[in-house]
């Protein structure tokens, strides 16, 4: 169906052209287009490390030690150099004042500089605060400067505050510092990371060139204040703009063109590399072109002028139109917004990837080779960046002007590997191969724990590829019998090749009785995809299989892709496939997680998935307001989960264990104010003395640190099962890494896991093992995932809401695993 006037598409942009830019707005532009940067859209002072919350001291059977016991151990390196200062290192602040006052910080900085016998080299001002490393002989001292126009000018510098350290304001300090340390390596900063325009990896047969990197950040750990540090990429692509709208029009015509082109830019980010700025794209001013001009101050001037004066650069299309940013970031001293940045399609350059080419075996193969490095190559990477700070005279002078310096090594440490699972499945139990973390091989032809008799199904596909049906409903039933898996043969439907007739063919075949529909798609069209989504999750609920007939085609990969199918297929329908050992009784599991539905106007979904052993999992979804990344229905969805709970197994759960997933940089703050509360409450309205053990734990992906083993003297990829839980946490809270599963390439990455409320009295070493052990129990994966179970069924759950629904499914499939 056509989009509803208005309606989002696409990544999350407007249907339909954009009106012409207002004159208006276009008067605000002034110097708004030279300042914003996507690093600084977040407001100035977002916390990227959630400092200040300490969930640790509210935990007694912690408060001595974290440390886990069980497992072997085994000597890691880490991606961590010690910050090491001189001994009683200490930070003075100095609070200064100008009379007459002075409004430009850089006046302010040109005045107060002129006095560097009073202050010494190393300082830091950012316009009212002073930075020392030395203590001034009083605690208040006046100077007197001058300006250009002959203006006296009296400067008071007061001291306010000796710092240790291990402050916060020290630990931002560190940081500014160190970015002003990457500035003196030619590095530019791009976002959150600096990279290295100067040493390009060019990928010249797909137009694509790699930036390399760096992710910083200095913190505060268990026995130090140390930099993490680790690779980064940026991808830009060689095209501008202007060539990417020049073959758009080329391919889509001059009349569907200003659509086709608003639908596929807005949104984009794009870097404009005479000043190594990022910008999204929030509009297309069609009625403007680089002969427009603005004010800048006093003159008006047009953009050709102005990147010629201000830049040398030569605009050589006259009449393309501008592009449009949306200034986010603060005017100078609190004052309005700069007000849009207009920038000019010939002088940006694409950033990232677009879904075409991830889906391009080729492109992504000879993009890994770049920046899918091996544990060898990014250590050595991380040594020589270290070794570049060291023999780099500028940055090495500004670290010794302020008595600071780096370990020349990479942090060593010791870990523990905890002991392989055996799995538990049908009557049988084996052991897989832990090094492999995939048990694949050793389940074939074992019967499952539980899979219910498929009498009822439904198989869809089109005429030209009724061979691929065949052969997967033949294989189908060859593949189950040894599973344990009942399958009749289905009714088979032939649609015709056009946009509506699947979607027909499902509403006039499919009935309450019909328990599984299996649609063989001609091609991986999202749009068709969605449709069959849709109709079988919201109006007709009925657990559903799409297979790309592409998938069927390849007959020596049959039998592999009809053993998933037969197995997505049982636990679809509520069977239970294989198990690990859990002693713990009375348990009830949950996962939540978030995803941001760009379609529908950026709504957040919250997925809440519950698993309690030896019954079926339960799930919910809960659609929220735009970019909420809290869940506010938590409530209503974790009741829902006690009240299954509760009618499957005749009593309620003696202990809980939420793993909250989807938790972003300087978000914990929330999730430990907000929502641990909204949890207590919403287990405390299923009866007055009613208090289970609780524990909740906030899991973490998107981390930047790596582990290095040393295996028979080759640096290598921890083994699954590895657990850090000293040196590199912090000491304000309860909290561990694991590797958990194994990669074929490049560098494996850990997961951190923060318990920010525990009644549970588990110990440390129990917790651990228990996250580990929920690792091995996603049925869609035969073999160790990154995450515990409930929390990528959450995730599974979320995306196929924001991705191909945008409702709520039916509570009718809420005990179903249908999202896989």
């Amino acid at each position: 169906p056509a989009p509803a006037e208005g309606e989002l598409v696409g990544r999350g942009r407007q249907k339909g052209v954009p009106g012409p830019f207002s004159a208006e707005a276009v008067l605000q532009i002034s110097a708004g287009f030279q300042q914003v940067k996507l690093g600084e859209r977040g407001g100035r002072r977002r916390d990227f490390n959630d400092a200040g919350v300490n969930t640790r001291e509210a935990m007694v059977h912690v408060k001595d030690s974290k440390l886990g016991t069980s497992g072997a151990p085994i000597k890691l390196t880490a991606n961590f150099f010690r910050i090491l200062s001189r001994p009683q290192w200490v930070l003075y602040q100095y609070h200064v004042d100008f009379n007459p006052p002075m409004e430009a910080r850089r006046l302010r900085s040109a005045l107060l500089y002129q006095h560097e016998e009073a202050l010494g080299s190393a300082r830091s001002f950012d316009g009212a605060m002073l930075f020392l490393p030395l203590k001034l002989p009083n605690k208040e001292t006046v100077l007197h400067s001058e300006t250009r126009n002959g203006e006296k000018v009296q400067i008071t510098v007061t001291l306010t505050n000796e710092l240790p350290p291990t402050s916060p304001v020290c630990i931002q300090f560190y940081n500014i510092m160190f970015r002003r340390i990457l500035r003196m390596l030619n590095m530019q900063q791009i976002g959150r990371n600096y990279y290295n325009p100067n040493d390009p990896l060019n990928i010249p047969q797909h137009r694509l060139t790699i930036w390399p990197g760096y992710t910083t950040t200095i913190l505060r750990y268990e026995t130090a204040i140390m930099l993490c540090t680790d690779v980064s990429h940026k991808v830009l692509r060689s095209e501008t703009v202007l060539d990417f709208m020049v073959n758009l029009r080329r391919k889509c015509g001059n009349q569907r063109f200003p659509e086709v082109c608003a639908k596929e830019l807005i949104g984009l980010i794009v870097l404009t590399k005479y000043n190594n700025k990022t910008y999204r794209i929030d509009d297309i001013a069609w009625d403007h072109t680089p002969n427009n001009t603005f004010m800048r101050g006093d003159t008006e001037i047009s953009f050709m002028n102005y990147y010629k004066t201000q830049y040398s650069l030569d605009i050589t299309d006259g009449n393309q139109v501008l592009l449009v940013s949306h200034v986010k970031k603060m005017g100078p001293s609190g004052g309005p917004p700069p007000g849009p940045a207009m920038l000019i399609p010939e002088l940006c350059f694409l950033t990232g990837l677009t879904d075409k080419m991830r889906a391009d075996y080729v492109i992504m193969k000879d993009l890994n080779m770049h920046t899918k490095l091996e544990p060898n190559q990014r250590e050595g990477r991380l040594n020589r960046f270290v070794s570049n700070i060291q023999k780099n005279t500028d940055a090495q002078a500004e670290l010794d002007k302020w008595g600071l310096n780096f370990d020349k090594q990479l942090l060593k440490l010791t870990g523990r590997v905890l002991p392989a699972e055996r799995i538990f499945q049908g009557p049988k139990s084996f052991d897989y191969n832990p090094m492999q973390a995939d048990w694949s091989k050793e389940m074939r032809g074992l019967p499952l724990i539980s899979s219910p008799p498929l009498d009822n199904w439904l198989l869809f596909h089109i005429r030209r590829n009724s061979t691929e049906a065949q052969a997967l409903m033949q294989t189908l039933t060859r593949v189950s019998a040894p599973l344990n898996i009942h399958i009749e043969r289905a009714i088979v439907i032939e649609y015709e090749d056009q946009q509506e007739s699947l979607l027909r063919a499902l509403k006039s075949n499919v009935s309450r009785e019909t328990q599984m529909v299996v649609v063989v798609l001609p091609s991986n069209r999202k749009d068709q995809y969605d449709s069959v989504k849709k109709y079988l999750c919201v109006d007709c609920p009925t657990p559903s299989q799409c297979v790309v007939a592409r998938t069927l085609a390849r007959q020596q990969a049959l039998m592999t892709v009809a053993t998933k199918i037969a197995l997505q297929i049982a636990c679809k329908m509520g069977g239970e496939l294989w198990s690990v050992e859990i002693p713990l009784k009375q348990l009830m599991i949950v996962g939540i997680d978030c995803y941001h539905d760009t379609i529908a106007g950026k709504r957040s979904i919250g997925a809440l998935v519950a698993i309690s052993f030896h019954s079926v999992p339960w799930s919910t979804c809960v659609l929220q307001h735009r970019g909420q990344e809290i869940m506010d229905g938590l409530k209503m969805a974790l009741c829902g989960a006690l009240k299954d709970y509760l009618k499957f197994n005749n009593c309620l759960p003696t202990r809980i264990i939420v793993y909250r997933d989807g938790v972003g940089d300087g978000q914990l703050h929330s999730v430990v104010n907000y929502e641990v509360s909204q949890i207590i409450e919403s287990i405390q309205s299923m009866g007055h003395d009613y208090m289970p053990k609780l524990s909740v734990v906030v899991v973490k992906k998107r981390i930047n640190s790596r582990f290095f083993a040393n295996i028979n003297g080759n640096v290598a990829n921890p083994p699954p099962g590895t657990v850090v839980d000293s040196e590199v946490t912090r000491p304000e809270w309860y909290d561990f890494y694991i590797v958990s599963q194994a990669v074929r390439t490049g560098s494996v990455s850990p997961t951190h896991y923060n318990v920010v409320y525990d009644t549970s009295g588990l110990k440390p070493d129990h917790m651990q093992r228990l996250t580990y052990k929920l690792c091995h129990m996603y049925y869609n994966w035969q073999g160790i995932i990154r995450v515990p179970a409930p929390c990528q069924y959450a995730h599974k759950l979320a995306f196929l809401v924001g991705q191909s629904i945008h409702r709520e499914p039916s509570v009718k499939l809420d005990d179903l695993l249908f999202y896989l």
